[in-house]
């Protein structure tokens, strides 16, 4: 064979086994980082991995002369360079909360349960009559902060009388972080008694949506909490517990995921640390009060934009080209991790089916035409708590049903309203417990 086709042969093959070298290495790397758990932010996983790669490349190049000796580190200086920015933060490893906001004044209440939490309240205001009750907001995530589009909505509540309340759950926007080991379903419920009982106004109204309607299902299965509600609207709630988290899937009608443009912005996912950390974290692979990423870090990093298609989702299909912006990058904030640990005690707890059905709070449920949460969650709600007095679907919106687009806060809020005020629904009582089977059926 030719000297001409030799040379970039051996060259190829030099480059395919160099190639071979740093993947290995980085695959040994991550596997330290899941061995070790991120031990002191994953320099314990790289150091090992680096310190013996360079015995073996010491090792294969010691019969040949000097210059030859430092090819065999090639590759290892390259999987160590790669490796290394999975170690070093690139954001502060303290929280930085959020600024505080131009419209409302955030104040900080410490709870009988150890929580200290940032509070929002919107006096009434408005012509018409002040409704004496306060209305207390617990916001979706869980463990995020309560956006700018839900600052609006609750203004125009406000707007019609109410003493509306609202609270970033622990761990969340303003909200003092808690141990890892502290984040769970049962601590955001008793977050949620100990609130309301710091207002000292008697018994509340509470309006949770998506995670914060997963809080107050519960509430209402807890005598203890639930003795401090006066009324309950669970709009778009996740699952209420392990049975129900494992229940079949079924959505309602199509959202925008995979057809709306993708989120713009920066991400923390394409920073290889936060990719790691996060993907291994979702996986099961690191837990997540990991050495690797501390909370603060990770709730510094995460992103608006890191939520990818799940904004989308909380539209409907025709809304695709039209998603309003949710947030600002300064007011957003999400702990990915803390999140995680409390959608994981909900799937690891047993059925509340047999405390709910003693409930007698009355309450009503509020599901969207294109939801992104599973029917089946609204459904078991529907079918295990007697006092819910009403359901009301929701057609033309998706999960996030007052949005801003068209009419839709103000229908949203039309329906929230007439249920506090025991007033006459604006839409059909739909579906019952006798519709469900078709309501699932027609995939409502």
């Amino acid at each position: 064979m030719p000297p001409s086709v030799v040379r970039p042969l051996r060259l190829a093959g030099r480059l395919l086994t160099a190639t071979a070298v740093v993947v290995g290495l980085v695959a040994v790397f991550l596997a330290l980082i899941v061995a070790t758990n991120g031990a002191g932010s994953g320099f314990a996983a790289w150091s090992a991995t680096v310190g013996v790669a360079a015995v073996a490349a010491l090792w294969r190049g010691r019969r040949r002369a000097w210059r030859g000796r430092l090819v065999p580190f090639l590759p290892v200086l390259v999987a160590a360079a790669l490796t290394l920015s999975v170690c070093v933060p690139t954001v502060p490893t303290t929280r930085r909360y959020p600024p505080a906001l131009a419209f409302v004044t955030t104040e900080h209440w410490s709870l009988s349960t150890g929580s200290r939490v940032a509070v929002y309240h919107y006096p009434p205001t408005g012509k018409g009559p002040r409704h004496r009750v306060p209305l207390v907001y617990l916001a979706g995530g869980p463990v995020r902060s309560i956006s700018v589009l839900d600052h609006r909505f609750l203004q125009r509540l406000a707007g019609q009388g109410y003493d509306v309340y609202a609270y970033e759950q622990a761990g969340g926007g303003r909200s003092d972080l808690l141990p890892m080991d502290q984040y769970s379903i049962t601590r955001s419920v008793q977050d949620l008694g100990a609130f309301v009982g710091k207002l000292a106004k008697g018994r509340a109204d509470v309006l949770g949506f998506s995670a914060g309607g997963v809080v107050l299902t519960r509430a209402l299965a807890d005598p203890a909490t639930a003795a401090h509600l006066r009324r309950a609207v669970i709009a778009e709630p996740g699952p209420m517990d392990g049975p129900t988290a494992r229940i079949a899937k079924q959505t309602g009608r199509p959202s925008a995921r995979g057809i709306a443009p993708a989120m713009t912005g920066p991400r923390s996912t394409h920073v290889p640390r936060y990719a790691v950390a996060f993907g291994l974290m979702r996986l099961g692979l690191l837990s997540l009060d990991t050495g690797l990423v501390g909370q603060a870090e990770g709730v510094n990093a995460f992103t608006a934009a890191d939520l990818g298609s799940d904004t989308a989702s909380s539209y409907c299909a025709r809304d695709a080209h039209r998603i309003p912006v949710e947030d600002t990058a300064h007011n957003f904030s999400f702990s990915a991790a803390a999140s995680l640990r409390i959608q994981q005690t909900i799937k690891d707890s047993p059925s509340i089916a047999p405390q709910l059905r003693l409930s007698r709070t009355p309450a009503m449920l509020m599901i969207a035409e294109c939801s992104s949460q599973v029917r089946q969650w609204q459904t078991t709600i529907l079918a295990n708590d007697p006092a819910i007095q009403r359901t009301q679907y929701m057609a033309g919106v998706g999960h996030r049903m007052w949005n801003g687009l068209g009419d839709n806060d103000q229908r949203a809020a039309a329906v929230i309203t007439a249920f506090l005020q025991d007033k006459p629904a604006p839409l059909p009582d739909y579906p019952t417990q006798a519709d469900v089977p078709a309501f699932l059926r027609d995939h409502k």
